[in-house]
């Protein structure tokens, strides 16, 4: 990534999490690397981590999710949502930090939303 681009996506992270504060409400931040995808769902204003998942995980790796990360994204989203509901959380603000709603960012939102959890 140049510098170019990541000025953007710093301006974009900076656009929609002032957005997301706002609100005061938790959110559901997404960290995607080339390999790996994290989920964490925060407390307003970010101030206590409730459910995280990530696909670096023992309980993800030993599944037999299949080939390519947009099928470890879904599972990842899975996972974050049944953590969600577990303590008492059924809706959260989206947090894509500033990655484009596409491909794994995507998958991972839309699995969550289909195990209950309001995104």
């Amino acid at each position: 990534m140049n510098l170019r681009q990541q000025r953007n996506r710093e301006r974009r992270v900076n656009r929609s999490r002032g957005k997301i504060f706002d609100l005061g409400t938790l959110y559901l931040s997404v960290h995607r690397t080339s390999q790996h995808i994290y989920a964490q769902i925060f407390a307003p204003r970010g101030t206590a981590v409730l459910a995280a998942a990530s696909s670096l995980e023992a309980e993800l790796r030993n599944k037999k999710i299949g080939p390519g990360k947009i099928k470890m994204a879904q599972a990842v989203g899975q996972l974050v949502a049944e953590r969600a509901k577990i303590k008492g959380i059924t809706a959260v603000a989206f947090d894509r930090s500033g990655y484009k709603y596409h491909g794994r960012v995507k998958a991972l939102a839309e699995a969550a939303r289909a195990n209950g959890l309001v995104c």
